[in-house]
This record gives C-alpha cells, structure tokens and sequence, in this order.
C-alpha cells in the first residue's frame, strides 16, 4: 500500500495557513466530557476504580492487581533486564542528574538594594509531586528519569510516580530499573485520566500529590486541566510534536530521518519538516518510504498517520525567512535545526522547547541521554513555557530585612505611595508612631 507524503507549497505565497499550526490536542471539548466521569468514580471509590479502569482501560487481566509496586516486583524487573539496557539507563541517569544540579538555584540570595536595606529569594522544594510515565503506545523509562532526577535534586520530600500497568497488572522492567538506579521507592499502577484524579484527590493508596508533571495523551491533558484547582498540573505537555528546520545545504535524505522519529509516537503526534529547498523537500519525501520498511507494522503506520495526515508532512516556504516565521509561528516541542550555520539560525529563534543544533543531533539523542529535559511545553505553549526543570519542583519565598539604618529613606517613601493609593493603615505602620513604639520598648 502506497502512503502520500503531506506536502504544503507555499513557495509562492508568503501566508502561512493556520490550518497548519493546529495540534491534536487543540480541541479537548470531545476528551474533558468524557473524563468527567471517570475523575467522579475515582473521588467517590477510590482504589476501587483505580482497579476497575485497569480491567478497562489496561486490559489487566487479573479481578485485582496491587495498585503499589512491591519492592519484589524491583528485584525481579533488576534481573530481567538485559544489562546493555541497565547500562543505557545508568549512562543516561547520570547526565540528566548532572544537568539539572548545574541548573539548581543557591538556597538563598540576598543584596542590599539600597543602604541597608535587603532583598533576596529563598528557594525550597515542594513536599509532593506526582511524575507521570505513559505506557500506552510504549515504555517509557526514559519519562521516569526525566521527571524524577529533577525532582530529586531539588530535594523533594515525597516523589512518586504513577503508570498505567500492562496486561499483566505490572510496570514495565526498564521503567522500575530507572526508579531503583536513581532512588524512586514509590510507583502506583494507574494511568489515564484515572491515575490524575488519584493523585489529586488521594486513594486509600495513592497518596495525594501537590503537582503532576510529565506527558501525556489528550485524556491526561484534559484531566489535569479539569483538575487543575487541585493539583498543579505542571509544564503543558501533550502528544509528542517536532519541525526539522532546514536551509538549502541540508541533506534531505537526513531530515528525513529525523522527521520520522517524532511521528513514531502515534497518530496523535506532529512532525514537520520545514525547508525553502525544494530541493531538500524532495529528497525527503522520496527517502521516507525506506525509512519506513525498516520500522516495524505498528511504527511505520503510526509515522504514516502523521506525515499523510493532516499534522505532519514537508512545507515548502517562499525563502528561508518564511520558514523561521513558520517555526516562531508554531512554537514545536523539538525544534532541530539543519543549516550551514545552526548557531546562527538559533539567534532567529524565539519559540521552541528545545533547539538541537546540527548533523549530529537528532532528537533522540535529546529524549534520552543529552542531559536537559525532554519533558517540553506542547501544544504552542513554547511561546510562554520552557522544559521541565528543577525549577518546577521548587517554590521561591521572597525575603527582606531592612536594618535600622535603612530604614527611615524607605519608610518615607512608601508612607507616600500608602496615603495616594488610600490605605491609612500602610502610612500609619510606617509612620513616626513606629520609633515611637520601637524607642519605648527600648
């Protein structure tokens, strides 16, 4: 069966159709009715539910499963697991972690603002967050060190991580192995909109959680948003979605495999290769049905659904300009940039999750062993949001302490803006009745 590229010419025209910038996720009208119920039965029945939409949304065979993993369940997942792939987790572990302890604030800063007078932040940990780790078109160890290292480093009191189970009412091996390697004790098996509400909400097993981060399907997307004056719902991230951006030196062949690797996700992804070479463009298009052969059935159709459909595929623009409009416009998660001069083309760019730069890094080296996030803002909310970092499992508390002898010009000044903007009490705490009160209990 022969699959059509999704191919967009806009060569002659210097206006990008919004058609173009929609995601999947864009409308969750037809996800948020349908999770309603099902965020419901977890309030009211708690590990109940959690069972019963395991049965029917898992597939999980068994009446019932423990809905905590067991620390047997780790010990036999660390001996199954091929070593190679252990390795693999290890090596990755240790430049995420080393990543974001760079990226880690001081505890506390402060600077004198004026003589003595000073200001400063204080930075803490939340005491819970709930790391998501899909499973539904896969297994995603990968998701699991990049949500929970960051939570780690920044000194998170209670992290846990829930999972849909498999069939077998398990976690995935590679999945518990990355949780032991880097010091995870905590993983329940539910997922969904489901797994949201139980973290939300709190199950008789499930602990309630402060935040949620990680990505998810639209179900999950639509969840969090429902649930969202319970729970933080973390970095926007929904269905995986890329643009390779490439100028007229690229090798088409190559972008071409690129492209592919966030279109493997599943229908629900966007992936784009945008070029003002057609030259490029039509190299891609004719080396993506080889690329193709070498995925699995399942793979290869979850690529074509994309790149035949309508969110992915190869827009030919007018000049190169147009084509770093298109990104800017679109704001990717994976932005990877294929031009002589990759630095350069950075400098133009204002909206991505992340930038990769150059021949020699495609996104999977991003998703899994680079060191920064890979949990990124989807759906346009590049425009206002960064990746997941130690950030997010931290809280600011502002801080100031004013001496003395800095006290009086500040004082003035505020008992100013205090009586203009109508507020007496303001003025009158910072008026002579303080040093008064102050020289009194001296």
């Amino acid at each position: 069966m022969s699959h059509t590229v999704t191919f967009h010419d806009l060569s002659h025209s210097r206006q990008l159709p919004e058609a173009l910038f929609q995601r999947t996720e864009a409308d969750l009208s037809f996800f948020i009715e349908r999770v309603q119920p099902i965020i419901a039965a977890v309030r009211s029945e708690g590990d109940a539910a959690l069972q019963r939409f395991a049965r029917e949304f898992d597939g999980v065979q068994a009446e019932r499963m423990s809905i905590r993993v067991e620390q047997s369940e780790f010990d036999d997942a660390m001996a199954r697991l091929d070593p190679a792939v252990t390795a693999a987790i290890a090596y990755a572990a240790g430049n995420i972690r080393a990543f974001h302890e760079a990226q880690k604030p001081e505890e506390m800063w402060l600077k004198e603002m004026q003589p003595g007078a000073f200001a400063g932040d204080r930075h803490l940990p939340i005491d819970s967050v709930a790391c998501y780790v899909p499973r539904g078109k896969g297994s995603f160890p990968s998701v699991l060190l990049m949500t929970a290292i960051p939570a780690l480093v920044a000194g998170v009191p209670r992290p846990v991580v829930i999972t849909p189970p498999g069939p077998d009412g398990r976690v995935d091996d590679a999945t518990l192995v990355a949780a032991q390697l880097v010091g995870i004790r905590e993983i329940y098996k539910c997922g969904g909109a489901q797994g949201v509400a139980a973290v939300a909400y709190g199950t008789e097993t499930v602990p309630k959680c402060l935040k949620i981060v990680g990505p998810g399907s639209p179900w999950v997307v639509a969840a969090k948003r429902q649930l969202a004056q319970l729970i933080d719902p973390g970095v926007p991230a929904g269905p995986s979605e890329s643009i390779i951006l490439a100028d007229d030196s690229a090798n088409g062949a190559l972008a071409a495999l690129d492209l592919i690797i966030e279109s493997e996700h599943g229908p629900d992804s966007s992936a784009w290769l945008v070029t003002s070479s057609r030259r490029v463009a039509e190299q891609a298009i004719a080396a993506l049905p080889g690329y193709w052969a070498q995925l699995d059935e399942k793979r290869a159709g979850f690529s074509q659904s994309v790149l035949c459909g309508a969110h992915g595929g190869v827009v030919l623009t007018q000049d190169f300009a147009a084509a770093v409009a298109f990104v800017n416009g679109y704001a990717p998660e994976h932005l990877e940039i294929l031009a002589e001069e990759p630095l350069a083309v950075m400098g133009q760019i204002r909206n991505a999750g992340e930038i990769l730069l150059g021949n020699y890094t495609p996104v999977t080296l991003g998703n899994f062993v680079l060191g920064p996030n890979a949990v990124l803002p989807t759906n346009a909310a590049a425009k206002v949001a960064g990746p997941l970092s130690v950030f997010d499992y931290m809280k600011r508390i502002s801080v100031g302490y004013v001496t003395r002898s800095g006290y009086d010009a500040l004082a003035e000044k505020a008992h100013g803006f205090a009586l203009y903007e109508g507020f007496p009490a303001h003025a009158l705490a910072v008026s002579p009745l303080r040093k008064t009160l102050l020289d009194r209990q001296s």
